[in-house]
């Protein structure tokens, strides 16, 4: 994806002072774009990418791809996630600073042998140092990626006045592969954390409504940071209040579904809503030093049977896998993001 030197991105936020968002956001044709890169997928074993009985499916915040070849590595050894057929990613930066200058989606996928593709969602406004400052989602596949989309969401909030100074907003990379003769719909999806359940929603409708369209007839994987913190992000009043209350917290895991009205239209859509089970997928940081779990990365199936799902920890903690001389022995942090991954095992739906 082409970058945009600095002085036109500086340029092209201050006219947010007096614009609309969607209305910059179209003089950038890159928010737009949905290129197809299959051209990894050569790389992997004679055996990838052929038809299977399952198929695994991870959805994985990587928080910018901050620490990218950790993360490499995590896929490659982990036990439980390194076959991941379809990894719906969430915070893939390409060409920032804070992430090495790097194009994140480009490397990992070059170095596991998937193809992709990659949908912009910010352009960073705050580093003037940054060659692009592009930030977004990307699908990740062993199977070729057959045609693609980038779907713009309803913005619920601006971030261009916010402290971070992004243009942009939230959005879903969908794609079709061809899963050994077999095509599938599939999408990653981003959805606003400043705002309520009910701008979630509204989000969600549209993706759900795009999916219909795109995937007609078709089995469909959707997954990704939804955001379903049960309150308002901006609202450090409700965090503080939720995380000092036990009882208050279960409403972010075991009560999920009654406080995010976008499950419940994900469940009337079709779709099964994964992991069943109430698990910590992030860990929101507190001023004690602790965090407040919540459930914010799904994965949603129709047309296909969930055979197990569940939750891996992207904690040094839980590296115990890893050999001697593996990078992740090294790593000098405390998490690989402050996302756990999600994922599930899938076949076919008359199993």
């Amino acid at each position: 994806m082409e970058g945009i030197i600095n002085t036109v991105r500086q340029e092209l936020g201050k006219q947010l002072e007096y614009e609309q968002q969607d209305a910059v956001m179209c003089k950038i044709p890159q928010f737009s774009e949905a290129g197809i890169h299959n051209e990894f997928l050569a790389a992997r074993d004679a055996g990838a990418g052929k038809e299977k009985d399952t198929m695994e499916v991870l959805v994985f915040n990587m928080e910018r791809g901050v620490h990218l070849p950790e993360i490499c590595a995590y896929l490659k050894e982990h036990p439980k996630v390194s076959g991941a057929d379809i990894i719906l990613a969430n915070e893939l930066d390409d060409g920032c600073v804070r992430s090495g200058e790097k194009d994140t989606a480009r490397e990992l996928a070059k170095e596991l042998g998937y193809g992709y593709v990659y949908g912009l969602e910010f352009i960073e406004l705050v580093n003037e140092a940054d060659p692009k400052g592009f930030h977004g989602n990307a699908v990740f596949s062993k199977w070729p990626v057959e045609e693609a989309r980038v779907v713009r969401l309803p913005e619920e909030y601006n971030w261009y006045f916010d402290r971070q100074r992004r243009i942009g907003g939230r959005c879903a990379v969908l794609a079709v592969l061809n899963a050994g003769g077999q095509r599938i719909g599939v999408g990653s999806i981003h959805l606003e954390n400043r705002t309520d359940g009910e701008g979630r929603r509204r989000q969600m409708q549209i993706v759900l409504r795009e999916a219909e369209r795109m995937f007609r007839g078709m089995p469909v994987i959707l997954g990704g940071d939804l955001n379903t913190n049960t309150f308002d992000g901006r609202s450090k009043e409700d965090i503080g209040i939720i995380a000092g209350s036990p009882a208050l917290r279960s409403r972010c895991l075991e009560d999920v579904f009654t406080y995010e009205a976008l499950l419940q239209d994900v469940r009337d859509a079709g779709y099964r809503c994964l992991p069943e089970k109430p698990l910590v997928t992030r860990r929101k940081p507190l001023p004690d030093g602790g965090y407040l779990g919540l459930r914010l990365d799904w994965i949603m199936v129709r047309g296909l049977c969930p055979r197990e799902s569940g939750m891996v920890s992207t904690g040094k903690d839980g590296f115990g896998f890893a050999e001697k001389t593996s990078l992740l022995r090294a790593f000098a942090g405390k998490e690989l993001s402050d996302h756990n991954a999600v994922w599930t095992s899938l076949g076919r739906e008359s199993e």
